[in-house]
């Protein structure tokens, strides 16, 4: 049974399934839609056109849905969707896209997302990542599955970040980071793969021993970064399915990097 609030302000057209619990002195918009099984602790702000998915646990006084804080925008029609059993912890905010980009903010599923975290219009956040308190996501950043980002860790707008990343607390990432990579520091700089972070997950020895293979011809071999994405995709060949699809993923990512990769 949905539970509201006596203190809670629900627009009428704002559409919660089963089993949400509003606490008190929320403020709900009339765009919302809320999925079962979800919970707002007091004085959360929800506006805009924002979809919260299932079993999602948002702490007090977060502002989830608000118009992006980009100068350009103007009022169009843009979104903000949030998946499935992630927990928004305290004064955390999280805006609506731009017509600059898709339009949507979005976050995915099993996310754990720390105190005063800002996701900024157009960010695009994986599933299961863990994201530490005041952590900042400039406009358009992209964050890969299972990266783990240190407290008060600031990324620059358009940076992606790829799956498995692990970064540091007090870092500045102004480059797109290689999905498996370690990295710390203000800017940012790589420190070997998240072996641990790998094992943890599943990763077998040998994915984990052509990764490292795959680390140094980009960062130790001191080849042009041309050079290194050849050399990465000539090393893949030669390797069995697992292997060779972890370090495809790898490779495939310094194709698509926009930023550049920190280096």
């Amino acid at each position: 049974m949905t539970q509201v609030h006596g203190s809670a302000v629900v627009d009428p057209h704002a559409m919660l399934d089963a089993d949400v619990t509003i606490g008190p002195f929320c403020v709900i918009g009339p765009k919302v839609k809320i999925g079962a099984g979800s919970s707002l602790g007091a004085h959360v702000v929800v506006m805009g056109d924002t979809t919260i998915g299932r079993d999602n646990a948002v702490s007090p006084f977060c502002c989830l849905g608000g118009p992006p804080q980009d100068k350009k925008f103007a009022g169009e029609e843009t979104q903000l969707v949030i998946g499935d059993r992630n927990t928004i912890r305290e004064y955390c905010f999280f805006n609506t896209g731009t017509t600059q980009d898709a339009g949507v903010t979005r976050v995915g599923d099993d996310n754990w997302i720390m105190g005063y975290v800002h996701i900024a219009h157009d960010c695009v956040i994986g599933n299961h990542t863990v994201i530490a308190n005041a952590t900042q996501l400039a406009g358009h950043v992209h964050v890969g599955d299972h990266a783990i980002l240190g407290g008060l860790t600031g990324v620059h707008q358009f940076v992606k970040i790829g799956a498995h990343v692990m970064s540091g607390a007090h870092g500045y990432l102004n480059q797109d980071v290689p999905p498996f990579v370690l990295c710390s520091g203000a800017p940012a700089a790589p420190h070997g793969i998240n072996v641990e972070g790998l094992r943890r997950r599943g990763f077998d020895d040998a994915s984990i021993a052509a990764l490292r293979h795959a680390y140094r011809l980009l960062y130790r071999q001191k080849l042009a970064f041309d050079d290194a994405q050849r050399a990465i995709a000539e090393f893949a060949q030669g390797l069995e399915a697992a292997p060779q699809q972890a370090v495809r993923v790898f490779g495939e990512f310094l194709a698509r990097a926009t930023r550049g990769v920190i280096r």
